[in-house]
């Protein structure tokens, strides 16, 4: 089986048919939560596959029905629960978009060839997303932002970063959480 990237988290029940309210952990909520979707449901150590049977969306979030989850008590277990989709099940994304699991990991460097560390995570929506990059016992955030990272290539797991002057003073959580 492919790897497995965290789409969303079960918040809670919804209604008596089992349906549950999800919160998303993606940029394409409408692509990953489409009916017929298999997803995997991991709770407690236990893994199982579940089709989306139905889904509508409420407030930005989805309110879905799984397969096999008919009661409201069924639907109750599931909550805290932790969705995920195969990425092999992922579609190609358009030119200079990229998923995030694509991006962790990766080595940032200036553009003078210095390195900053290595890609932990990525925050926020599509559009306004973060690099978290990690070393030298910091971490930076980094705006995934065109004119900022200049190259960006997932498959030699490598990101070349020109920042703006003072962009990285302004963004290094360690230095700003010491000076509260």
């Amino acid at each position: 089986m492919s790897e497995l990237l965290l789409i969303g988290k079960v918040a809670r029940a919804h209604g008596n048919k089992g349906q549950v309210i999800v919160n998303i952990e993606t940029d394409f909520p409408g692509e990953r939560f489409a009916a017929g979707n298999v997803i995997v449901v991991e709770q407690a150590g236990t893994s199982i596959e579940r089709t989306i049977a139905s889904v509508r969306f409420q407030d930005g979030r989805p309110i879905i029905a799984l397969s096999g989850i008919e009661t409201m008590d069924q639907a109750e277990a599931l909550a805290g629960a932790e969705l995920k989709m195969s990425a092999s099940a992922l579609a190609p994304l358009p030119a200079n978009t990229y998923y995030r699991h694509d991006l962790v990991g990766c080595e940032v460097k200036d553009t003078a060839g210095r390195v900053l560390g290595r890609v932990t995570d990525v925050e926020g929506p599509l559009d306004q997303s973060r690099l978290v990059v990690t070393g030298n016992r910091r971490e930076l955030l980094i705006p995934l932002a065109e004119g900022i990272c200049v190259s960006v290539d997932p498959a030699s797991r490598s990101i070349v970063v020109d920042p703006p002057d003072g962009l990285l003073d302004l963004n290094d959580r360690q230095r700003t959480s010491d000076s509260d």
